[in-house]
């Protein structure tokens, strides 16, 4: 990394379309928040992302060099072609050309990657990866849908054109609540930010949640921070949501435990806010489903019958900056298979 380079990330989400200048020395020279006008098209959305490219690269590149523009998008992608593909959370983008539209508009190359692969590098490089020592990690992102990326030895795991990691569809419930996707069980809307509201909105149309009723008749548009408060001061239906959210979690992990042995699991996102919450049912049902998990459990001593090799599932450290930084660090790292 050289200190007279920067870099542009973008943070491509389905509420906010965010934008950093960045270098390694100074961290965000500057950032840029603008909402993410779905209803608008997506060439509106590319348009929108391209002047805040344009903004950035007028006012640093006459004192920096340009290291590289990386997005952060939601998946699933094609890689390295960077072509949006039956996005769930996104109608109307599957097909979309991104990084081909983007290096039309601006002149520069641009790399795009998936918004929960550059949110894993950047919990391995700066979060929790740094703090343990550990570069290799698994990071689940809980916002609007579920993802997830892999990071084998620092660099990000594509798989085979792009789509690995994508964890929110791992199946849960079979014949479960139906997914974007369009299979039915996935973890996606067990464990997100909008199953979270889903499941409040079904306990209140039974008629025997009176505390989350009245949470909807003062703010219908009520949020699952708004149901974690509620749980939070011990209303009991609430709380059942978010054990329903842990449960969910942990029998997802446990097939990834299970399946990719790493040392270091991240759980990020917005509903992570909410990990006092759901991480209860979360470790309960883990221990149950994983056996590997129990050998490799932080908590067990090898008298224990335990192991000295440790499994990590812990909270996010950079929290929702994570997707931001990680577009923004990209450009700087070998973080590609094979690179």
């Amino acid at each position: 990394m050289t200190s007279d380079s920067f870099s542009i990330g973008i943070d491509f989400g389905g509420t906010n379309l965010r934008l950093a200048a960045y270098t390694p020395a100074a961290g965000f020279l500057e950032t840029i928040q603008m909402p993410t006008r779905l209803q608008a098209g997506r060439d509106a959305v590319v348009a929108d992302m391209c002047a805040g490219i344009r903004k950035l690269l007028d006012r640093y590149s006459s004192k920096l060099a340009l290291k590289g523009i990386a997005i952060g998008s939601p998946g699933p992608i094609e890689l390295p072609e960077g072509r949006l593909r039956n996005l769930p959370n996104l109608p109307g983008f599957d097909g979309l050309e991104l990084r081909a539209a983007v290096e039309q508009s601006v002149g520069t190359p641009v790399v795009v990657e998936n918004d929960a692969n550059v949110a894993a590098l950047a919990e391995c490089v700066a979060g929790k990866g740094k703090t343990l020592g550990i570069d290799t990690l698994c990071f689940l992102t809980l916002g609007t849908g579920v993802g997830g990326g892999i990071i084998f030895h620092g660099k990000i795991w594509d798989g085979l054109n792009g789509m690995a990691g994508e964890v929110g569809h791992i199946n849960i419930w079979p014949d479960g609540v139906a997914c974007g996707c369009g299979a039915r069980g996935c973890l996606e809307p067990l464990a997100s930010a909008t199953g979270v509201r889903r499941r409040a909105k079904e306990m209140i149309a039974a008629g025997k949640s009176p505390a989350l009723a009245a949470l909807e008749k003062s703010n219908p548009e009520f949020t699952p921070r708004d149901v974690a408060g509620l749980a939070s001061a011990g209303d009991r239906d609430a709380q059942t949501i978010f054990d329903e959210v842990g449960l969910a979690l942990g029998r997802g992990l446990a097939a990834l435990v299970n399946t990719l042995n790493l040392p270091l699991y991240v759980v990020g996102g917005g509903l992570s806010s909410s990990w006092n919450l759901f991480s209860p049912a979360l470790f309960g049902e883990l221990r149950y489903r994983s056996y590997v998990f129990r050998m490799t459990d932080p908590e067990k001593s090898d008298a224990a019958r335990g192991t000295a090799a440790k499994t990590y599932v812990t909270l996010t450290e950079l929290g929702p900056e994570a997707g931001l930084l990680g577009a923004c660090i990209l450009p700087f790292t070998v973080a590609r298979n094979g690179a």
